[in-house]
């Protein structure tokens, strides 16, 4: 039963406090009417205090004369009317479509805010996807049902690499069932088309659900949109048995609107003015990615979030690292050097890589390439150090022939075009050509059947 009342007691900012409600609960979905033109803002209800409601505004306040508005409790929290439709179409982060096509008819309307996997109902992920870039792949690699979060600075390339990965991403069984939800969070106009005619260009929007939440539209639509692209996402995944790549960027913008909607409420601020709950509220988005039991259907996040100043112990990459299974980390000194996209390979870690690697999934000489490349471009890094500091006479020969194969795994192996799209197979033969630069007696971390059988021929003597 709709309730309505003509008692706000007062507006701050973002929030509305309404007097001598009853029945009224937590997340409750809001209309105010304005009594001029009879106009509708909307809103969810933040705290229930005796017969107080706070409620969080998701428009401006402007307009609403406390005496006179209408305010509406409809009963139900903040839905999305969700179906196969979705997929080619474009939305506001509040759900409305915003690409001129017409209303999505919804088989269900679900509450945004979901609920996290049941632990009991997980399965555990074990199941290759192929972004197509050698370094995810080839050393961290992305596993179905996997949270690998990408952690980047401001200025860095996080965007093209995102729309890359959403354009090439696959399973190898077969991807007709395979989707991709993108949920862009308080960006440009700029970067909004960007991403929209990327994926036009390409034709990859046919496979696409978009949800653009944009700089100047309110900072609590912000909080709603990636739940809005989860639901979508557990929708296609549990209900329609496709595989599900989500990708959110930028998670620091959700984090500000969390805090200036928590400063609003004039709650304790935690680390840095983030409120305290700020770990919790990114484990109930992050926890909703993964396999069930089952199912066929899988949900894969990649959350891209730039770390200010560029400072890995910021709280939101902080905790971020720690509710999900590894990150990959943008390197501003590799972008400077040019080489793109700069993917800082040695502090960069998937902890599932090796449960989707090996005969069946990849190739069987994946694991040992994996940390052969790993082993010799750390080497070749620290020679390249010695180099600077003693001159090249102070190294052997085999020190500068590391050297070198650092310089040559940036150039060749992390440096890819926008459009290279590299198959594992390709990933993993470019591994061998550059291990071809050192001598064979020192790719110790590789059984000797697979230097036999994989390194290039000529190279063997």
């Amino acid at each position: 039963m709709i309730k309505e009342y003509k008692t706000i007691a007062e507006i701050t900012g973002p929030l509305m406090v309404v007097r001598r409600v009853d029945g009224v609960t937590y997340d409750e979905l809001v209309e105010i009417e304005l009594p001029n033109d009879g106009g509708i803002r909307r809103g969810k209800v933040l705290e229930v205090n005796g017969d107080k409601a706070v409620v969080q505004l998701f428009e401006p306040s402007a307009g609403i004369n406390l005496a006179q508005s209408k305010v509406r409790f409809l009963g139900h929290p903040l839905q999305l009317g969700v179906s196969g439709d979705m997929l080619g179409r474009v939305f506001s982060g509040m759900g409305d479509p915003i690409d001129g096509g017409p209303e999505i008819l919804a088989e269900e309307y679900r509450d945004i805010n979901g609920l996290a996997m049941n632990p009991a109902a997980r399965n555990y992920p074990n199941e290759f996807i192929q972004t197509g870039i050698s370094t995810i792949d080839g050393l961290n690699t992305l596993v179905r049902g996997q949270k690998l979060p990408i952690f980047s600075g401001s200025g860095l390339p996080h965007n093209q690499l995102a729309a890359q990965i959403a354009r090439q991403a696959k399973v190898l069984d077969g991807e007709s069932n395979f989707a991709v939800v993108f949920a862009a969070i308080g960006i440009t106009f700029e970067e909004s088309e960007y991403f929209v005619q990327e994926f036009r260009r390409t034709g990859a929007i046919d496979r696409t659900v978009l949800f653009i939440n944009l700089a100047n539209d309110p900072a609590v639509e912000r909080i709603s949109t990636p739940r809005m692209a989860l639901t979508a996402a557990e929708y296609l995944a549990f209900e329609k048995n496709m595989h599900v790549l989500v990708i959110l960027t930028d998670i620091t913008n959700y984090a500000e609107a969390l805090r200036e909607v928590s400063a609003a409420k004039k709650e304790v601020p935690g680390r840095r003015g983030y409120p305290g709950y700020l770990y919790t509220d990114l484990a109930t988005m992050y926890e909703r990615a993964g396999r069930q039991l089952g199912k066929d259907g899988s949900i894969t996040m990649i959350p891209i979030l730039t770390m200010p100043e560029d400072d890995k112990t910021h709280p939101i990459p902080d905790l971020t690292g720690y509710i999900t299974e590894g990150q990959i980390i943008l390197s501003r000194e590799l972008y400077r050097k040019n080489v793109l996209p700069p993917v800082d390979v040695l502090p960069s870690l998937s902890r599932l890589k090796d449960k989707g690697i090996g005969v069946g999934k990849t190739r069987e000489d994946h694991a040992g390439t994996m940390n052969q490349l790993f082993a010799a471009y750390a080497t070749g890094k620290e020679n390249k150090e010695l180099m600077s500091i003693l001159g090249e006479a102070a190294l052997t020969p085999t020190d500068l022939k590391f050297a070198r194969f650092a310089d040559e795994f940036e150039k060749r192996y992390v440096t890819q075009g926008q459009d290279d799209n590299r198959s594992i197979t390709d990933t993993l033969d470019l591994g061998w050509e550059l291990l071809s630069i050192l001598p064979k007696t020192e790719l110790k971390r590789i059984k000797p059947e697979f230097v036999d059988k994989y390194l290039p021929k000529e190279d063997k003597q």
